[in-house]
């Protein structure tokens, strides 16, 4: 079964770690896909030759979702590549903790500028083009945006800026368009969480443990491929975390 046959997407920040396997499993359902990347250029143009190997038609671009003339550019290069669009992944993101008491304005800004601004150009500028194929938008927020942890309180409160943006575009694009959210949890990316951390949080998950990328891509996946009448939805990926925070 290849549900997204002769259809084309593109995942923002899709070179590494939930970027990755969410391109992976489009492509897999029979996508062709698009990347975007930033600094991780080498890991962009290996997943693209990953992707090659397998007959799937793949490019990677670089783009600063930040930037407006850059968002249009990687729009234009997109739709000139595919003829098309019909599934956005909204999954350049950006990360960092930090003490409320200590937390910068820039710091501030930085995270606003890639986890709610990105996501409103990248959408805005492909909102013509996903309206043409009843196309689907899925933006990638966070368990943060639904529980406060006190110890990121720019990038919870960016993320639930994002989860707001997705209901406003589910009725501002409708009914072309369909916009949903998947919520990730303690998502174990080989980054800098240590050992303890994950330990101690999967201790505190219902399913005592922590979740994978490609756990996270199967959300995506279902809503790239379910039904056009699922809308406005935020998807917790989170194996029961947010019951006990």
């Amino acid at each position: 079964m290849s549900p997204l046959q002769g259809k084309s997407a593109l995942v923002t920040g899709g070179a590494e770690r939930i970027g990755r396997a969410i391109a992976l499993a489009l492509a897999a359902a029979g996508a062709r896909v698009a990347i975007t990347y930033l600094h991780s250029e080498r890991a962009a143009r290996s997943l693209v030759r990953d992707l090659e190997r397998q007959h799937v038609n793949a490019t990677a671009l670089k783009c600063d979702v930040c930037n407006p003339a850059d968002v249009r550019k990687a729009a234009k290069r997109v739709l000139h590549e595919f003829g098309g669009l019909d599934v956005l992944v909204n999954n350049a993101g950006f990360y960092e903790s930090a003490l409320l008491e200590s937390l910068t304005p820039q710091q501030w800004d930085r995270m606003f500028h890639t986890n709610t601004r990105g996501p409103f150009l990248v959408a805005q500028a492909l909102a013509p083009a996903l309206r043409e194929r009843k196309g689907r938008i899925i933006n990638l927020g966070s368990l943060g945006g639904v529980r406060p942890w006190s110890s990121h309180a720019h990038y919870c409160v960016s993320k639930a800026a994002l989860h707001m943006l997705t209901l406003v575009m589910a009725k501002a694009l409708a009914p072309a368009i369909a916009v949903n959210a998947v919520a990730p949890g303690m998502i174990e990316t080989g980054g800098k969480t240590s050992a303890r951390q994950l330990a101690e949080l999967a201790a505190k998950t219902p399913l005592r443990r922590n979740g994978s990328p490609a756990e996270v891509a199967e959300a995506v996946l279902f809503f790239a491929t379910a039904s056009h009448f699922i809308t406005g939805q935020i998807l917790c990926v989170d194996g029961g975390l947010g019951l006990a925070t």
